[in-house]
């Protein structure tokens, strides 16, 4: 600081050495360093773009894809499980109960989930008039019985001793007119009667003689008995009453509804005061219906099974399976094929097949989950009974084209198409071979999504 000056022209230079210089802005050149900075930003900003634009133009022909991981599993090929499948239980016999008869139920006495006796009454219908015309059915047979054995029987002591007296009383009279018309021909000779006088005493003779022989007729008749005819029309008579009153007893007995095997309710379906009809049911509000319980012995459950084609060759008749459910992960339960269809499924491509429950239990019921795991024939190959891995791959994951199964492997920006043959069906997927493993397989990708193809996986950058 110069010694000449004071101290307020120093403290006047020093705030003027402060001072925004607007020389630059005004027209001044920038800073070479401030050139060079925003031309190489806006360098950058570009090159950014044509990278951008070139990996969505090098990119556009590559196909959108899901994948999922395969799996290993362990399977025992031979002495343990070939093939797994999922279906239903089902009651071997579930049977609707109806009504033989239309009538309104007067009472029901059983509820859902109640155990029942063969024979046990489970609904009671109004039988008034049921019971009215069996008693008029039963009227009618005994009067025809009653008819029957009058005939069998043929006339009483009795009434052949009438008939015998009455003939000896027409023929007595008889005998009394002969006398008569001889003396009355004797004064017509002697002209002391008319010629009327004879024809009356003639005309009496002949009614009272004709009278004597019909009476002997029927004294005839009585001894002899009614003709075989009568008696095999009567006897007919009695079988049509039987029928008629057999008829009428089965109508009233069928107002009694009973249990007709053992076993347990699933579904009652009518309730009191409702009618029910051995007819068509409509299932309008209010009209009659057609079963009024549902039931099944729960004894006897089986398994239902849609099983592939292709797997159909794994199973034969009383092949072996263990039974697990979805509700109770923690039991199982020995089976047997029962029943495989002689027919199958076209639209599904299934064969139905139903593995009867050996010994089961109150666990089980009708229409839940159930999976099966079937094991090898005892003939097979026993040194193939080694522990082999398959591949669990979801169900989207599984293609099928002219009849060959096959997955496509998301694999370096590329779908590779990689064969496989299913060997078991698990919740949601199925057992493969020809992978080994933690591959990425596609599960959702466009329907002409080809081999080879470019890939991009959905989510990924």
């Amino acid at each position: 600081m110069p010694a000449d000056l004071g101290p307020t022209d120093t403290k006047h230079d020093y705030l003027r050495s402060l001072r925004i210089d607007h020389s630059l802005r005004d027209g001044g050149d920038p800073p070479a360093w401030s050139r060079r900075f925003i031309l190489g930003g806006i360098a950058v900003v570009v090159l950014l773009g044509i990278v951008a634009l070139g990996y969505r133009l090098f990119a556009s022909d590559a196909a959108e894809v899901e994948v999922a991981r395969a799996a290993a599993e362990g399977s025992d090929v031979a002495g343990s499980t070939v093939l797994s499948a999922s279906g239903y239980i089902v009651a071997h016999h579930k049977i609707s109960v109806n009504s033989k008869v239309t009538g309104r139920i007067a009472w029901i006495g059983v509820e859902k989930g109640d155990k029942v006796k063969e024979g046990q009454v489970l609904v009671r219908l109004e039988d008034q008039e049921f019971r009215a015309v069996y008693e008029q059915a039963h009227g009618a047979w005994e009067s025809a019985k009653a008819r029957l054995a009058e005939a069998e029987h043929g006339s009483r002591p009795e009434e052949i001793q009438q008939a015998d007296h009455n003939l000896a009383e027409a023929r007595a009279t008889a005998a009394n007119d002969k006398v008569t018309l001889d003396r009355t021909r004797d004064l017509f000779a002697q002209g002391v009667v008319s010629k009327q006088n004879l024809d009356d005493a003639q005309a009496r003779h002949d009614a009272d003689q004709q009278r004597a022989n019909s009476l002997a007729q029927s004294l005839r008749l009585s001894q002899l008995g009614p003709r075989v005819e009568e008696i095999d029309r009567a006897r007919a008579d009695v079988d049509t009453a039987k029928g008629q009153m057999d008829y009428a007893k089965s109508q009233l007995d069928a107002t009694l509804i009973r249990a007709p095997v053992s076993g347990t309710i699933l579904e009652r379906t009518a309730e009191k005061g409702e009618l029910v009809t051995s007819q068509f049911a409509s299932g309008a509000e209010g009209g009659p219906r057609g079963a009024v319980v549902d039931l099944a012995d729960l004894n006897d459950i089986q398994v239902e099974l849609d099983i592939a084609q292709d797997d159909f060759a794994k199973l034969s008749p009383k092949q072996e399976g263990i039974v697990t459910l979805d509700a109770f992960k923690d039991r199982s339960y020995k089976g047997e094929i029962a029943e495989m269809s002689p027919e199958a499924n076209r639209q599904k491509a299934t064969v139905q097949v139903k593995v009867q429950i050996l010994k089961p239990d109150s666990y089980l019921r009708p229409e839940m989950n159930a999976t099966v795991q079937f094991k090898a024939k005892p003939n097979d190959d026993k040194s193939a009974a080694t522990k082999q891995t398959y591949i669990f791959v979801p169900t989207a994951a599984l293609r099928d084209k002219d009849g060959k199964k096959f997955v496509l492997l998301a694999f370096n920006g590329k779908a590779l198409r990689r064969d496989v043959h299913v060997q078991g069906q698990r919740s949601g997927g199925y057992l493969v071979d020809s992978l080994v493993g933690g591959e990425s397989v596609i599960t959702a990708a466009p329907a002409d999504l080809q081999d080879g193809q470019k890939i991009r996986i959905k989510g990924n950058s």
